[in-house]
């Protein structure tokens, strides 16, 4: 996974395959952006030759490009990613407070 902390999607080098996708969550707290970017972070991609994805944070906002050169990995990517978003957001609206 390529990971930086800060930018726009639209600058994100693009590697020109067929399939791509852009998602984002609001957070509106830099520091749950980060949270959850921190536990993302170390989940790879099973086949990096065939799907990547860009996750970075801007304005407490957790931002995500995926690309593959099939819709069927995208996906199976998109699908595991947003698994895990939306467990690890949960985590953060029920102790969101103690975490910040």
């Amino acid at each position: 996974m390529a990971s930086t902390t800060s930018g726009d999607v639209e600058s994100l080098p693009s590697l020109g395959w067929e399939y791509s996708c852009d998602f984002e969550v609001d957070y509106k707290s830099h520091n749950h952006a980060a949270i959850v970017f921190a536990a993302l972070e170390v989940d790879k991609e099973l086949q990096p030759d065939k799907v990547k994805r860009h996750v970075y944070i801007s304005d407490g906002k957790l931002k995500v490009r995926f690309e593959a050169v099939e819709a069927r990995l995208l996906r199976a990517s998109f699908s595991s990613f947003v698994d895990l978003v939306i467990l690890s957001t949960k985590i953060i609206e029920e102790y969101g407070e103690d975490m910040s």
